[in-house]
């Protein structure tokens, strides 16, 4: 009796989806979520095994002043401009973004990671349609959120 792949069995992996993404031969902007935290990572295909470029997770933000909810679309959004910085220093300029097995919801947190990507210059194919307003990128719809903290957050990643 023949098993199939174990990660396709355990229901970590699809295949197909995963083939698609590597015959594009460029790098994978991968994006994961949890509910507390964000992380997202610039990898590329190797015959041994992924490397991962560039990565950037959610706590990383603390550094930069960030005190509120490491989980929500604001913060989302700064690790997206965060990871497209270190990118940029790298020199990558054009991604393919790759979310696994998560559910495409759009204006999620994971397009909040991609629009953040996309301000800082990078070239990753998507749809206007599918990127979060920019009142939620801005917090308005969380109660005492301050709009004005995250443009300096923002502007301090911007500046490195």
């Amino acid at each position: 009796m023949k098993l199939g792949f174990k990660r396709k069995r355990l229901g970590k992996t699809d295949y197909r989806k995963r083939l698609k993404l590597l015959l594009a031969n460029k790098p994978r902007l991968v994006v994961r979520k949890s509910l507390k935290n964000i992380l997202a990572q610039i990898v590329e295909y190797d015959e041994n095994g992924d490397k991962v470029i560039v990565s950037a997770h959610s706590s990383e933000l603390k550094k930069y002043g960030y005190g509120g909810n490491k989980g929500n679309i604001p913060a989302a959004y700064l690790v997206g401009l965060l990871i497209g910085g270190k990118a940029k220093k790298k020199d990558i300029k054009v991604l393919v973004l790759d979310i696994g097995l998560q559910n495409s919801v759009k204006g999620s947190r994971i397009y909040s990671v991609l629009k953040g990507c996309i301000d800082v210059g990078l070239n990753i194919p998507h749809s206007k349609e599918i990127l979060p307003m920019d009142d939620r990128v801005k917090g308005k719809h969380i109660k005492n959120f301050d709009a004005n903290k995250l443009e300096e957050i923002k502007n301090k990643i911007s500046g490195e």
